[in-house]
């Protein structure tokens, strides 16, 4: 039995409540074979926001644009624009003061420039190994190499059920898309994440919502050690 289960798409360097809910589940299974969301600006799978000059500002990995039902698995990163010495860049102007600036870019500089062309592939490498780093060993697996059906939270208990889970990790911001009672009926048990960042590195400075690299400059240690479950 897996126990409790977190279900999410593969975001671009996600926040730092992203890996909160990987450290409170079992095991996390990355949404990796719904269809890519069809957004005008992107979306979370493709940018994020970092600290720069001083405002949340965002950060883009620029990709192919899918049409309609292409899952994310299948979405390519555009490879014609030098986004990733671009990110290097924004990150060394903006971070280069910052307590772990050196560590960090030594974690992040292989990931942005690894040579993944899939932007889910390429999501899941930097989120198993920022994982790592902060100390999470929490399994992790791809909807697309599991059986499971269904759509809204009928997917949701399948993927559960599909990696021997008997509870649902739920986001704060779940509440109203899915159906609570389901997972009662369903025999699994639905738990809310109801994480809430607190300040790190220089309180005066600090952003919330922030990719988790900004954490990683400022602060950087073990979520267990910063953010202890209470």
């Amino acid at each position: 039995m897996t126990g409790l289960v977190a279900i999410h798409q593969p975001n671009f360097f996600p926040w730092l409540g992203y890996f909160d809910k990987i450290r409170r589940a079992d095991a996390l299974v990355f949404l990796d074979a719904v269809d890519f969301p069809k957004t005008g600006a992107g979306n979370w799978t493709n940018r994020v926001k970092l600290n720069i000059q001083a405002e949340a500002r965002w950060v883009t990995c620029p990709i192919n644009r899918p049409g309609l039902g292409v899952p994310i698995h299948s979405v390519a990163i555009d490879e014609s624009q030098p986004w990733r010495t671009k990110l290097l860049r924004t990150l060394e102007a903006n971070y280069r003061r910052a307590a772990r600036f050196a560590p960090t870019m030594a974690l992040i500089e292989p990931l942005v420039r690894s040579e993944q062309n899939s932007i889910a592939a390429f999501n899941i490498a930097a989120i198993q190994a920022i994982a790592e780093s902060l100390g999470l060993t929490t399994r992790l697996v791809l909807q697309s190499d599991l059986t499971a059906d269904g759509k809204a939270t009928d997917l949701l208990i399948s993927l559960v059920k599909a990696v021997g889970g008997d509870g649902y990790l739920a986001g704060g911001g779940a509440a109203g898309y899915q159906q609570d009672e389901a997972f009662g009926e369903a025999g699994l048990r639905l738990v809310y994440q109801n994480f809430v960042p607190r300040p790190y590195g220089d309180p005066a400075r600090f952003l919330p919502g922030l990719s988790i690299i900004d954490y990683l400059m400022h602060d950087g240690r073990p979520l267990e050690e910063a953010f202890p479950t209470q």
